[in-house]
């Protein structure tokens, strides 16, 4: 009877363990596909990041031109 008892005790702890491993491969499968997805949505930023730069340096060129026209317009203005 005792002897029983301690095969159905090892039986359920086989079974948990088994569970238990399981839900790791399961983690470490969602922890991979995590991984992977933040290293495209950093790599994805990065290039935004340099439009966005890209943006700012030629808008700033485009502003500068603007008021160097607008310098110019004034001086023509002011001697006529």
């Amino acid at each position: 009877m005792e002897k029983e008892e301690i095969l159905k005790q090892f039986d359920e702890i086989e079974r948990k363990v088994g569970r238990l491993i399981e839900a790791s491969k399961s983690l470490e499968a969602t922890n991979q596909e995590l991984r992977k997805k933040i290293d495209s949505l950093e790599k994805e930023l990065q290039g935004k990041m340099i439009v966005e730069k890209s943006y700012i340096e030629e808008r700033d060129l485009i502003r500068s031109k603007i008021d160097n026209l607008l310098v110019r317009l004034a001086e023509i203005t002011e001697t006529t």
